[in-house]
């Protein structure tokens, strides 16, 4: 197991999934505490990677294109402060997080996990239900319905249509997007039979976001939803996808099979430091994380 605690949070890897916790430092932002911890499976990574600097150095997590609703949902347009996939790693624990990186690449290579997407959501997403207030309205999901409310700061049309409840059937799509610059944010629902392009200001199905300290729960929201949506790699009603037999589950790999396939591992490490694919470093770390699970 590899572990590493800092004021902003702690990961841990068991060699079958990594799990985040936020720190409860001030400079915490509101959505990492409010999302809390998170399990991501192996299966789910696509890299891992430390970066040294000279105040701080970082650690970030790659997912696969599609592993994980709350990604999915924003666009990678989540900032450095709300990413719970950044570790900012004091100098003095520098070599913990080399460890930790080396031990999640290792794994990830002897498990032969893919980099590329994936067609179902292998994070569960927020838990519902869950309320966020930002910008123009408080927007509310219980699983089943989203509820968009609207204070004294929504546009005066908007807010005479009262508050607006949506059954999560009618709803295609959800997007998120901060305020940039002099461009506000929003939180949108596409509704089936009603596309729009109105701007957030005056669409009765967003609500609008100034760039103030709250606007990233609505991801969260957003995030909740997009989970219990179609995976856009399988939408929902589309009859070739929808017939297509599912792959049969493997069959349970006995000790001596397990015994066997880490003895072909090894043999095939050896292959690719001879032909050059890995260093002297790489197969020594490879090897090694073998022989431990022998």
């Amino acid at each position: 197991m590899a572990e590493i605690i800092q004021k902003d949070g702690t990961w841990i890897f068991d060699g079958d999934a990594l799990r985040l916790t936020p720190g409860r430092d001030k400079n915490v932002s509101v959505l990492r505490r409010e999302l809390g911890e998170l399990v991501v499976p192996a299966a789910a990574l696509a890299g891992i990677s430390f970066e040294q600097g000279r105040k701080a150095g970082r650690l970030r997590l790659r997912l696969r294109d599609g592993a994980d609703p709350l990604l999915q949902a924003t666009g990678g347009r989540l900032t450095e402060p709300h990413d719970p996939y950044q570790l900012v790693v004091e100098p003095d624990r520098y070599g913990v997080a080399e460890y930790l990186t080396d031990e999640v690449r290792n794994a990830l290579l002897l498990d032969r996990v893919p980099a590329g997407p994936v067609t179902e959501y292998l994070l569960p997403g927020p838990a519902v239900p869950l309320s966020a207030s930002a910008g123009d309205g408080t927007a509310s999901f219980d699983g089943e319905r989203i509820r968009l409310e609207w204070n004294w700061k929504t546009e005066d049309a908007k807010a005479a249509a009262g508050a607006r409840t949506l059954a999560l059937a009618d709803v295609t799509g959800v997007h998120w997007q901060p305020a940039a610059g002099l461009e506000n944010g929003h939180l949108r629902f596409t509704v089936r039979n009603a596309p729009t392009k109105t701007p957030p200001k005056y669409d009765p199905n967003a609500v609008e976001l100034w760039g103030f300290r709250k606007d990233p729960l609505m991801a969260l929201v957003a995030a909740a939803v997009q989970a219990r949506l179609p995976h856009p790699a399988r939408p929902a009603g589309d009859p070739v996808r929808d017939a297509l037999p599912q792959p049969p589950l493997p069959p349970a790999a006995s000790a001596e099979d397990d015994h066997d396939a880490l003895l072909r591992r090894l043999r095939e490490l050896g292959e690719l430091h001879r032909a050059g694919v890995l260093t002297d470093d790489e197969f020594a770390l490879a090897k090694q994380a073998v022989l431990k699970r022998m």
